[in-house]
């Protein structure tokens, strides 16, 4: 493989498929703290002409960590198909992306495709695209998983209500909860990130969540976001819960750091299929976001774009309900402000669409980064125009718990009112039935009224 190129006279060498990755990204400030992004503009056009000139099979054969070290890049080279591989693996990375925007290449051709891509791969042809075609590319792809519901079909934009608490206060829990089903979220799912993950307190959220569904009933799933394994004991206790969640990493050593492997998220699917309280087949959860192996020094030298590439790769061996990049939750030192925000997210989601996965996107930001609420709505509406399959719902947009600001619940009516979008088509029919929206979709005056709950 050619590793160098000659660029206004000057010519650019890589010492490594690993090095030239880090250089064709897009700037992140991760990767420059980390020495592994390009050093000027010219260069990441050089990298960028040395990547597209790489084979498919270049890519693949240079993962970004070694197979025998790590078990993120067994699952993810493993559960590779071979046939298809073979098909592209000649590919230039410029002809796989030509491929992929080409008006003549279908969804289904992309999903053939995906099977036979590693995670690497998947990374590499993303730095090749604009943030158009990353919209364009996704709009292409449909990815469709099903829990109680099924999330991800044509014209389908759903929203994860998240009722946070600064002290899982199961009546402040339940007030947001019911203002943001009045405002039509919680179609994807009713999922808390609990400040007390013990097994005690995420039980009760769970029963709480799990009785006020019954009640009116709601088609929708509810989780709690705690660490796997307490959920896995919450639920063989008996707990009514209907996905198991987990953060995930790019790597062996990152996913250690989150003190889970292969294993563990395993033993979850096994768990919810035997004993949890959704129809399935889909009872996983997985939240990821850049520069998360950066963190905890498990990014083995990579850049962090293809790292989150790798995630998705590892999560789809377990065949999730959702995943989704929470995209600006680390801060500045990883994603420095909008611009760098938007790009990650749009990227990421475009990776988990080409992945196979069912993608969504908390389209967020912490208060030190260079960022505000119109950038944040900036984002979510390119996320809808790509075929997102879900957003997070907040209220106000401000999360008093994690502290950091993304998408609330006002903004999903308009979203779909905006991209002729409608909710889940279960949950759809549930606002009809209850009164907030119309058959046409078109909210009524009892839209956005959380006391409809309490007569």
């Amino acid at each position: 493989m050619k590793l160098k190129t000659v660029l206004f006279g000057k010519t650019y060498e890589f010492k490594t498929v690993k090095e030239l990755m880090g250089k064709a990204n897009e700037e992140k400030t991760g990767d420059t703290l980390a020495g592994i992004g390009a050093e000027s503009a010219q260069e990441r056009i050089a990298a960028k002409v040395v990547l597209a000139d790489a084979l498919v099979s270049d890519i693949r054969n240079s993962p970004a960590v070694p197979y025998e070290e790590d078990e993120v890049t067994r699952i993810i080279q493993d559960d590779t198909n071979e046939k298809i591989y073979e098909e592209f693996k000649n590919f230039t990375m410029a002809e796989l992306r030509e491929y992929i925007l080409s008006e003549k290449t279908t969804g289904s051709d992309i999903a053939r495709l995906s099977r036979g891509l590693t995670s690497e791969v998947i990374s590499g042809v993303t730095k090749l695209m604009s943030n158009l075609d990353l919209i364009y590319g996704a709009s292409k792809i449909q990815v469709t998983a099903h829990c109680n519901t099924t999330i991800g079909d044509k014209n389908v934009f759903a929203v994860r209500l998240q009722p946070n608490h600064p002290t899982d206060d199961p009546d402040g829990i339940l007030a947001s909860v019911m203002e943001g089903l009045a405002y039509g979220c919680g179609d994807a799912v009713i999922g808390l990130n609990p400040v007390d993950d013990s097994l005690a307190s995420v039980t009760r959220i769970l029963e709480v969540f799990h009785s006020f569904k019954e009640k009116w009933a709601i088609p929708a799933q509810c989780c709690v976001l705690a660490h796997v394994t307490t959920q896995i004991q919450a639920v063989r206790d008996g707990a009514p819960s209907d996905l198991i969640f987990q953060s995930i990493a790019g790597s062996e050593k990152g996913n250690e750091a989150f003190g889970m492997s292969g294993a563990t998220l395993q033993e979850a699917v096994d768990v919810m299929k035997t004993m949890g309280c959704s129809v399935g087949p889909n009872v996983m959860y997985f939240e990821t976001g850049q520069g998360s192996e950066l963190s905890s020094d498990a990014h083995n030298g990579a850049d962090q774009l293809t790292m989150e590439a790798r995630c998705y790769g590892f999560a789809k061996r377990f065949k999730p309900y959702l995943v989704n990049t929470v995209v600006g939750f680390i801060g500045p030192e990883y994603l420095y402000d909008s611009k760098q925000v938007i790009r990650a997210g749009l990227e990421d989601h475009f990776m988990g669409k080409l992945t196979g996965i069912s993608m969504g996107c908390d389209a967020c930001y912490t208060n030190h980064m260079k960022a505000d609420q119109n950038d944040i709505e900036n984002l979510s509406a390119l996320l809808v125009a790509a075929g997102c399959n879900y957003v997070m719902g907040v209220p106000h947009g401000d999360d008093v718990m994690l502290n950091y600001q993304c998408t609330g619940y006002h903004e999903a009516q308009t979203l779909r009112t905006l991209f002729n979008k409608r909710a889940i088509p279960e949950f759809d029919a549930w606002m009809i039935k209850i009164g907030i929206i119309t058959p046409d979709g078109v909210p009524t005056d009892r839209f956005g009224d959380a006391s409809i709950f309490l007569k």
